[in-house]
């Protein structure tokens, strides 16, 4: 089955192909994967198909298109800030899992001002959710891996 284009594919094609750099998908590349398919809408189904494209084994759906889909859009924030939360609520964070959040960073054109921003809503919220302190202990560790 074809892919079908859209902003979240574009971004999850993107940051796999930042992930093959090195040709090795590791468990924990894997995991951020997931949560990041998840963050940004691609089903599962077509995981494997944009696996076959970042390869190059298989046709790549934005080759053709008039349609620009990079750049900095209207909810990208919110996509990396739902990517973000749901890697600091996985159990298992590793600097691969930063390094790719910090490539869909870099993909969008998340602003430090943004990220600031991000990082005070996440901060909120450790309040009323109880995952909320070891939240805000994993976005202290990002922050010192990947400072903006």
């Amino acid at each position: 089955m074809a892919l079908e284009p859209s902003r979240g594919l574009y971004l999850y094609l993107r940051t796999l192909n930042e992930a093959l750099g090195d040709e090795i998908i590791t468990d924990d590349e894997a995991q951020i994967l997931r949560v990041l398919a998840h963050a940004l809408g691609v089903r599962p189904s077509d995981t494997a198909e944009c696996l076959s494209v970042a390869r190059g084994e298989a046709r790549n759906p934005f080759d053709e298109l008039e349609e620009d889909y990079s750049g900095h859009r209207m909810g990208d924030v919110t996509t990396y800030q739902t990517a973000l939360i749901a890697a600091l609520d996985d159990e298992v964070i590793t600097e691969d899992e930063w390094s790719m959040l910090n490539s869909l960073r870099t993909i969008i054109g998340i602003q430090s001002d943004q990220h600031t921003m991000i990082e005070e809503a996440i901060r909120g919220m450790a309040e009323v959710d109880e995952e909320g302190n070891r939240r805000i202990e994993r976005l202290n560790r990002f922050n010192t891996v990947c400072p903006y």
